[in-house]
């Protein structure tokens, strides 16, 4: 079941479920309790997804400009599909509220997140944000360079309204498609950038790379910050995530 949270003992719950997930150092919480209290009280979004009497998800979003939710932070049990619930809940109270598109920030190294957000939801990466949050101390970055993607949810466009049927989004990638960064093992290769879609590799778990290997995580940071990053200033429109690998890169000619 998933339902919105008002009370001061559920936003405890989760500040204790974000704690679990992410293992934030003491004074390194992106949002607290009583932060959440005050953000609901505002009319802002608060959920929690459960089984039985147990938290096992939950959402925070608060409203931006031009008819947009920004979702702050969403977390949940891994393989259990609580996230995409998750989502589907927070669409039906963004309508109902006459609000026309939600967005968020990830990880642009993450392939789940990648695959999850743009693949199985239909979003669509709007800007590439380097080290966005400054260097983050938990237990899931290790000191990393916080580069995010903004990500854009249209919440009647058609992409979307198939992705919420479990239609995931594929995108249709080219013959003549370059490879603009490679995956070399767990080291990033770049090629080519010239051709009309470029795709762009990123490790298959950096969250692993970055405990074993903090060299080659860095090397990953930058590769994609590079390639991805650059494409994207100049103009270029990332139209999906292709194999659970590549995003895919579409110069606009």
């Amino acid at each position: 079941m998933i339902r919105e949270l008002h009370a001061n003992e559920e936003f405890e719950q989760v500040d204790a479920l974000f704690e679990r997930i992410w293992g934030f150092e003491p004074d390194s919480r992106p949002i607290s309790a009583g932060l959440m209290r005050a953000l609901t009280h505002a009319g802002n979004y608060v959920s929690g997804a459960f089984d039985g009497d147990r938290m096992v998800g939950a959402s925070v979003g608060f409203f931006g400009q031009d008819s947009t939710l920004h979702s702050q932070n969403t977390g949940a049990a891994a393989g259990r599909g609580i996230g995409f619930e998750l989502k589907l809940h927070q669409r039906l109270w963004a309508l109902d509220r006459g609000i026309s598109r939600i967005t968020w920030t990830y990880d642009p190294l993450v392939r789940r997140n990648a695959h999850f957000n743009l693949a199985k939801l239909g979003a669509r990466p709007a800007e590439y944000l380097p080290n966005f949050y400054g260097v983050l101390a938990d237990a899931i970055n290790h000191g990393d360079e916080s580069d995010r993607i903004l990500a854009v949810w249209p919440l009647t466009d058609p992409r979307v309204e198939a992705a919420v049927r479990r239609v995931p989004y594929l995108p249709a990638v080219p013959e003549d498609a370059v490879v603009g960064l490679g995956d070399d093992g767990d080291r990033p290769v770049e090629g080519r950038t010239d051709g009309r879609v470029v795709l762009v590799a990123v490790p298959e778990d950096i969250e692993r790379l970055r405990v074993v290997d903090a060299g080659a995580a860095k090397a990953w940071r930058h590769a994609v910050r590079d390639v991805l990053g650059r494409l994207m200033e100049e103009g270029a429109t990332v139209t999906g995530f292709h194999r659970k690998t590549y995003y895919v890169v579409e110069r606009n000619t």
